[in-house]
């Protein structure tokens, strides 16, 4: 940062910029959990043998020192080339009709919270809604450090079992829901597409938006031909921004498959690959007739449904990325 011309590049000098700030964050956490632990060790040599505040004050103390140093041992193990990166988040309905919509809008719900407990930015790039209620499909771009590192743990099938809301016969009903995840890719992650192996539509904007929106063709999407693939974003009045917005997604969407296939190269990816690694569902989220979330992959679960569709699942992405 301190050779001559450093600024020149000025896209190039903010990215410098933020892995230093990074780097140092990381330091600075570091010395301060020492610290911490330090202090109490000296609090542990002067306290007397009968002074059971002092005792209760250092043993809460310890419990946020190893929670943070739990926290801190979590970016840790976040090393992956893209766990640094934003993240691209997408809901797709599943099977369950009006329920479903309605779940799907429920996760966005959950996912929006935990975002804001994490100091996370988020931004819509999408929204179809659903016919009745709730959403067909939305994408966000999510943006702070390890937000790809942390969401990834979140991607696969999601599944709901209540008393539906939407049946006048009060009837149980299970929906389902599927999240994906993508890592935003910086300049130095870019990959080139040939244009050829593109088709690029433009159609007219739907659901809110305004009457310019409405009224013009600036939604676009994009198919990648050798995929398949079809990536869509609606969210800015100008067709350039929107084509600039899909052509990041399509990217990640196709650096994400290339890592999860193992090929080496972009061309290499064909037709069947799309949909490979989606299964059954991840997690169970039960209202009736009784209160349970459940991971599959892991067999952590918690009562408290409330709090986790208020955004508390930490439990779960920590268990899933330490196992």
């Amino acid at each position: 940062m301190q050779e001559p011309g450093f600024w020149d590049d000025v896209k190039r000098a903010e990215e410098v910029t933020k892995k230093s700030k990074s780097i140092k964050n990381k330091i600075d956490n570091y010395d301060r959990l020492k610290s911490q632990v330090d202090d109490i060790e000296v609090l542990k040599e002067i306290m007397e043998d009968d002074d059971e505040e002092s005792a209760n004050e250092i043993i809460q103390t310890i419990r946020e020192v190893e929670n943070q140093i739990d926290d801190y041992n979590m970016k840790v193990l976040l090393s992956g080339d893209y766990d640094k990166n934003n993240a691209i988040l997408t809901l797709h309905v599943g099977v369950g009709g009006t329920d479903a919509n309605d779940w799907t809008e429920m996760l966005l719900r959950m996912y929006t919270r935990w975002c804001e407990k994490q100091g996370y930015s988020i931004e819509t790039i999408d929204l179809l809604p659903g016919d009745e209620a709730g959403i067909k499909s939305v994408t966000l771009k999510v943006t702070g450090e390890y937000a790809y590192g942390y969401l990834k743990a979140e991607k696969g099938i999601h599944r709901l079992v209540r008393i539906s809301p939407f049946n006048a016969n009060g009837k149980r009903q299970t929906s389902f829901a599927s999240m994906e995840v993508l890592p935003e890719l910086t300049k130095e992650q870019d990959i080139d597409i040939k244009s050829d192996d593109l088709r690029i539509d433009t159609y007219r904007s739907g659901g809110a938006g305004g009457q310019h929106v409405n009224k013009t063709d600036s939604a676009v999407r994009i198919t990648h031909l050798p995929t398949g693939i079809v990536v869509q974003c609606q969210n800015e009045r100008s067709q350039f921004s929107n084509k600039d917005t899909a052509m990041e997604m399509l990217k990640s969407k196709l650096v994400e498959l290339k890592e999860r296939a193992h090929k080496e190269k972009i061309e290499d990816l064909t037709g069947e690959l799309k949909d490979m690694g989606w299964g059954s569902q991840i997690r169970s989220y039960v209202f009736h007739p009784y209160s349970m979330v459940k991971d599959h992959r892991t067999n952590v679960e918690t009562s408290n449904v409330s709090a986790v569709m208020d955004g508390e699942i930490d439990i779960f992405i920590n268990a899933y990325l330490k196992q």
